[in-house]
């Protein structure tokens, strides 16, 4: 027991670590990023196609409190993406942790808060849903109402996004300032605009940032926006609203979304 929580059990921690070698695994995909450089190359290591793999990454990087990956653009090898140096410390722990499996108690009593966050972070990259957006963040503010309350959140970087949930739900959760949460927001939720004025539209949740990549369909089209601080918030918009915004690469843009559409969990 540590704090009043028990420790994991052994399959538990084996599920937690991606051992399952039936399964591809979010840690063997940065692994394999860290050795080549490219996504394509990654990607092909591991079984997926490009489209997935990057966007496997982009999730990556939304749900861990630190950048996992870099782009690099220019140069003699034309540019690639590489793992930040946070990146390639998770990657360090996970080994040890895998090298030191059959010692692990001892590991986990040696430096709890270090073997714990390890563990919350494997745990984000092996977190299975069908949201676009996930991203980590920590409880600022709760502004209790008498049936809901709006629950003020900072992600990575300083970016801030509020939900909108009732208050049953934050007992449940045991939501307080300082708690790490999961903030997930479908993205058909998120609407675009440019040259948005904040003081003109209801919705609480304004995130500015650049046009990173459009991914064009048949009748939605996927837009990528980068935030200042480091996330990303993906948007399904028509391709028709593409092209009349006339959206391209670099462009600001503005994200916006309702805190009613802003669902949070604990992990």
């Amino acid at each position: 027991m540590m704090d009043g929580k028990s420790v994991p059990g052994t399959d538990e921690m084996r599920k937690i670590m991606g051992w399952e070698i039936s399964s591809i695994t979010a840690v063997e995909l940065l692994r394999r990023l860290d050795q080549t450089g490219s996504i394509n190359s990654a990607a092909k290591a591991v079984g997926l196609s490009y489209k997935s793999a990057w966007q496997k990454l982009e999730q990556l990087n939304n749900i861990v409190p630190y950048p996992l990956v870099s782009k690099q653009t220019g140069g003699s090898g034309g540019g690639g993406t590489v793992l930040t140096r946070e990146g390639r410390e998770l990657l360090r722990h996970v080994r040890l942790l895998e090298k030191e499996f059959a010692r692990f108690m001892e590991f986990f009593s040696g430096d709890p808060e270090d073997a714990l966050d390890t563990l919350k972070t494997l745990r984000r990259l092996e977190m299975k849903i069908s949201a676009r957006n996930v991203w980590a963040g920590k409880v600022v503010e709760i502004e209790q109402g008498a049936v809901n309350c709006v629950v003020n959140i900072q992600l990575k970087g300083g970016d801030r996004i509020s939900s909108v949930i009732t208050d049953n739900s934050v007992r449940r959760l045991e939501l307080a300032p300082d708690s790490e949460v999961m903030v997930i927001v479908k993205a058909s939720c998120v609407l675009l605009g440019k040259d948005t004025d904040p003081a003109k539209i209801s919705a609480r949740n304004i995130l500015v940032g650049t046009v990173g990549n459009i991914v064009p369909g048949v009748v939605n089209d996927e837009v990528t926006i980068d935030l200042p601080g480091g996330s990303a918030v993906t948007s399904i918009i028509t391709s028709s609203s593409v092209r009349r915004l006339g959206l391209k690469v670099g462009d600001p843009l503005t994200a916006v979304i309702k805190a009613t559409d802003v669902l949070l969990a604990i992990v």
